[in-house]
């Protein structure tokens, strides 16, 4: 829609479809990458199947179609998202938290491309059991942290880490009591950096001697895991930002980590046959060629089946949490299942059940798919 008072709105769904035949003309991308290229093409088109509404009141009728369900796509996450906030505020603890971010060296992304989901997977141990060390080791006590995996910059650059957010304390050691750290401070970072690259690098040399990166080129060579050891940085990027106050502030702020795409609709700027520009950070923009945004867009998608959201400490155990909760006074908090329509309308506020125009009930029919089956329930034709 364009016109005065409206902004017009780019689609990647679009760029996909124009310009897929020449990325791939180029021989770049997996069959993952390409089943998720397919998906964002089709999703919430015809292609899907999905049902009419019809107004039992009013001639209002409306065509709604089905979405893809891939994690990977920027239209699919918001419900999903949604869902997922509910059902961890049984999992926060109503205390302060920390957000520490660790970061994968450069020197070792060519390895994380060739493997992702042997790196992908040491990075999520090591950065779980430095935590809990550390929490065990500074206020003997331990903590719940919730990690998230991101492998993109602003500017769709490949650039794995994992956010952990972490409670500011722990439960002690006897589970008898709630031990907090320093209100503005919980672990000293460069000590956690050199922990933590200390356990990576004994994390991959242990999957290199099993095998797991066997037809990498730069370990053709027999001492080619060792000379990229050494060409490591000494000290590697791990940072904490500002520390929230109440638990349901953390879980708002995690909530837009845990189901982030590389990139939304919302930052594309400008879209034609030879540019995509899209917002970075403080306002500034990037334009690139739409086939080079296709490459570093697929070039995020994750192994099939990999879990890009974990749980250490506090937050894995039930009975560990329902223990500082007793330390702290706390009962568990209680959330309301809400239907998909409920959280459709909270989120977007769209009502699927009722007309716009009259309010009247709507009724849905069946359309014809196209494409693949339908998803079974009619929650993902929101």
């Amino acid at each position: 829609m364009s016109g005065p008072g409206w902004a017009r709105r780019f689609d990647i769904a679009d760029i996909v479809r124009a310009h897929r035949g020449e990325l791939e003309a180029s021989q770049w991308g997996n069959t993952r990458q390409r089943r998720v290229l397919t998906d964002i093409a089709q999703c919430r088109t015809e292609a899907l199947g999905g049902h009419l509404e019809q107004c039992t009141g009013c001639d209002y009728a409306q065509p709604v179609y089905h979405s893809c369900r891939n994690r990977h796509c920027p239209k699919c996450q918001a419900l999903v998202q949604e869902k997922w906030i509910e059902q961890q505020r049984q999992r926060m603890l109503d205390v302060k938290h920390f957000h520490i971010v660790f970061t994968l060296p450069a020197e070792l992304r060519p390895l994380a491309t060739f493997a992702p989901r042997v790196v992908y997977d040491a990075m999520f141990r090591v950065v779980g059991r430095t935590l809990l060390e550390f929490s065990q080791s500074n206020f003997d006590a331990t903590l719940g942290a919730t990690l998230v995996l991101h492998t993109w910059t602003r500017e769709l650059l490949y650039h794995p880490h994992i956010h952990s957010i972490v409670t500011g304390g722990g439960l002690s050691m006897d589970g008898k009591r709630f031990i907090h750290c320093h209100p503005n401070y919980i672990f000293p970072i460069t000590s956690l950096a050199k922990v933590f690259r200390a356990k990576l690098i004994d994390a991959l040399w242990t999957a290199h001697r099993s095998g797991a990166f066997d037809g990498f080129a730069d370990f053709d060579d027999p001492e080619g895991f060792s000379y990229l050891t050494r060409r490591l940085p000494k000290q590697w990027v791990v940072y904490a930002k500002a520390s929230f106050d109440r638990g349901e502030h953390v879980l708002q702020y995690l909530g837009r980590y845990t189901h982030r795409v590389g990139i939304a609709n919302s930052r594309l700027v400008d879209v034609t046959s030879n540019s995509v520009t899209f917002r970075t950070k403080n306002g500034k923009t990037t334009t690139l060629h739409p086939v080079e945004f296709l490459r570093r867009f697929i070039r995020n998608v994750l192994p099939d089946g990999l879990h890009k959201i974990r749980h250490v400490g506090l937050n894995h155990s039930l009975a560990k949490r329902e223990a500082a909760h007793v330390a702290l006074s706390q009962s568990a908090p209680r959330t309301t299942q809400k239907t998909w329509q409920q959280r459709l309308v909270e989120t977007t506020g769209r009502d699927v059940c009722h007309c716009p125009r009259c309010h009247s009930p709507l009724r849905c029919t069946p359309l014809e798919t196209r494409s693949r089956a339908p998803p079974s329930a009619l929650e993902h034709a929101a």
